[in-house]
């Protein structure tokens, strides 16, 4: 039976907690760079997953220096983790745009560029960065299958001439996400992810003829990762692997990444001889998905019978096996909203946890 997630001081960590894994949170940054064959520059991890400085820590002392956010907060952090180059993977709008040029005066040294698909957004940022002095650097978000955001190819070249005549904004790159690709079948991934691309491609070459200065291309997310890692033209843009989860563990077998994160829950009482229940509610793990949310290591554990707030309700065998206070570890379906529920990780060293990392852009703003 597998005990590396055990804590021999259990006793100390209050519940529910999220414990994280650094050994093996290396390991998975390795893993990743195994991928790009070891090219740095072929590597822009998305930290929504971690929100974490000492997590982006670990990403630049391994010679990454790219990264993507969602979040301005996520922008701020990896500007105070020292971070070279941040896509806010994100249109800014309304106060955002303001938020985002205090980063860009606030952090010299850290290179802030934004996501933007149509001309009214694009007016928008030219016009602030007129108004500052500093040109906003933005890629064109292209819909590469996913119909959330960005422009349709039919709508590219349009978006690029407009681009082209502004000042206050200068065109560094293209980026596609294509979260709508998350088949378990390798083959079929494979297919959606070379289709995924091929619409990438195709909007990087109108954008690039309208300028001498290269473009960049950025792609992807975690299931389609290593597909585009094959691509030598292209930066990937996976977050999930520095902590992994059951839910990509099933459906993504072939990345092979280790599980660096683990929940710790508590048997808070004894329902029946057949339920216990534990002290983790949807306020302490990702309840987007359907049960189950969480898959536990001990094997005594069986179905999720009811979740509420602050309670979960689980099938055992026998429950005279079990006491009140009893440490139980598990590992969440979804880790990155999982994260987001906790204000700091309990860091696990040798069997210890001995730190405590804040979970800083867990929330909307940190300073900016």
């Amino acid at each position: 039976m597998e005990t590396w997630y055990r804590v021999h001081n259990v006793d100390q960590v209050d519940t529910p907690a999220l414990l994280v894994y650094p050994d093996r949170i290396v390991r998975n940054i390795d893993r990743a760079l195994k991928f790009v064959d070891g090219r740095v520059d072929r590597l822009r991890p998305h930290i929504k997953t971690n929100k974490c400085k000492e997590v982006c820590q670990l990403l630049l002392q391994r010679g990454i220096g790219k990264f993507k956010c969602a979040t301005i907060a996520e922008a701020e952090l990896l500007g105070i983790a020292g971070a070279k180059d941040v896509l806010l993977a994100y249109q800014p709008v309304g106060p955002k745009i303001d938020r985002l040029m205090r980063l860009i005066e606030a952090f010299p040294d850290t290179h802030y560029a934004c996501l933007v698909d149509n001309t009214d957004a694009a007016l928008q940022l030219s016009a602030r960065g007129m108004q500052k002095g500093r040109p906003i650097a933005v890629y064109i978000d292209v819909n590469v299958g996913m119909g959330r955001t960005g422009a349709s190819i039919e709508q590219i070249e349009r978006l690029v001439l407009d681009i082209q005549l502004l000042d206050g904004i200068q065109l560094v790159g293209v980026h596609g996400y294509d979260g709508h690709i998350h088949d378990k079948d390798y083959n079929l991934r494979e297919q959606q992810s070379q289709k995924a691309y091929s619409v990438l491609e195709t909007a990087y070459a109108m954008a690039q003829v309208s300028t001498t200065t290269p473009l960049t291309k950025v792609i992807g997310g975690s299931p389609s990762f290593p597909f585009h890692a094959e691509r030598s033209d292209v930066e990937c843009s996976p977050g999930t692997f520095v902590f992994w989860d059951f839910g990509y563990a099933e459906n993504y077998a072939e990345q092979d990444f280790l599980v660096a994160a683990v929940l710790l829950t508590r048997v808070v009482s004894i329902v029946d001889h057949k339920h216990l229940c534990l002290d983790l509610g949807y306020k302490s793990v990702a309840s987007e998905s359907p049960q189950p949310r969480v898959k536990f290591f001990d094997q005594r554990i069986g179905e999720i019978k009811m979740q509420s707030e602050e309670h979960l309700v689980v099938e055992v065998r026998d429950s005279t096996d079990f006491k009140i206070g009893d440490a139980l570890y598990c590992v969440p379906r979804h880790i990155c909203p999982t994260v987001a529920c906790y204000d700091e990780l309990q860091v696990v060293n040798n069997g210890i946890a001995d730190q405590v990392w804040k979970v800083l852009a867990r929330g909307k703003k940190i300073n900016y």
